[in-house]
């Protein structure tokens, strides 16, 4: 499994290698800094905004929206898909609600939540989570449906209290699809709170964006998502992959 895992890291630092090369040569092609600077031309104003104090500032409010918004978004798209899943008629009543905020545009979702409610950090959230549910729900409504019924009989047969049958039985069997929503939810969540930033929040990295967008300054919106960009690398490499791994890990034994 180390070996596995070292030869996985080796893939991906080259695999990064290759982007920052693909970027160095567009850039000499365009040959124009306020088009696309050099990787390294974003080192100076990196240093100046984390010693201002402005990046780590946004940053921290960026990722405190990311995490307000993943954790009710999870717990609800968990609850909603599993009852889906598992009960045919709560899933034909269910089903069109789905459909429906599936396909509902998340930016139509920000402005009415910030019509309805506010300019405010309640409206900022709810949008997030409201555009997140409904993918958590669908992959859950697949594990309910996959859960196998044999484990089921079996913990009917020895009298498995709920909460024990929940712990040993469904949470094991549901991990793995947990594991995925979980991963496909950090990234399109943090997607989402730039756009709720970039349109009515006056902080985080979407704010950011938007104003040396307004100044025309392609190196700083490149500074700010960048570095947001690495913080969930790392995020997606040191805990969601191996969280990810362990809850697989029992299929494969």
């Amino acid at each position: 499994m180390s070996e596995t895992l070292k030869n996985s890291a080796v893939v991906r630092t080259l695999s990064l290698g290759l982007i920052l090369l693909t970027w160095t040569v567009a850039a000499t092609l365009t040959a124009d800094a306020s088009v696309l600077p050099q990787p390294w031309a974003l080192a100076d104003p990196f240093v100046r905004a984390v010693g201002s104090g402005d990046l780590p500032y946004h940053l921290a409010m960026t990722l405190f929206r990311v995490i307000a918004a993943f954790l009710p978004a999870m717990l609800i798209g968990v609850a909603i898909g599993y009852l889906m899943g598992r009960y045919p008629d709560v899933d034909r009543w269910l089903d069109p609600w789905l459909v429906v905020f599936l396909n509902l545009p998340a930016l139509v979702l920000i402005v009415l939540c910030y019509l309805w409610i506010g300019l405010n950090e309640t409206a900022a959230i709810l949008a997030v989570v409201l555009n997140k549910i409904p993918n958590v729900a669908t992959l859950l409504r697949e594990g309910g449906r996959a859960l196998d019924p044999n484990l089921d009989a079996m913990a009917m047969v020895f009298r498995m209290r709920p909460m024990a049958r929940l712990r040993h039985v469904i949470l094991p069997q549901l991990a793995p699809f947990i594991a995925g929503a979980a991963r496909s939810g950090v990234a399109v969540i943090w997607k989402i709170v730039l756009v709720v930033e970039f349109l009515g929040r006056s902080s985080g990295i979407g704010f950011q964006i938007h104003f040396y967008f307004q100044l025309f300054d392609v190196a700083m919106v490149l500074v700010y998502a960048l570095t947001f960009i690495a913080v969930m690398l790392l995020v997606e490499m040191l805990v969601l992959q191996p969280a990810e791994r362990r809850v697989r890990a029992w299929r494969m034994a």
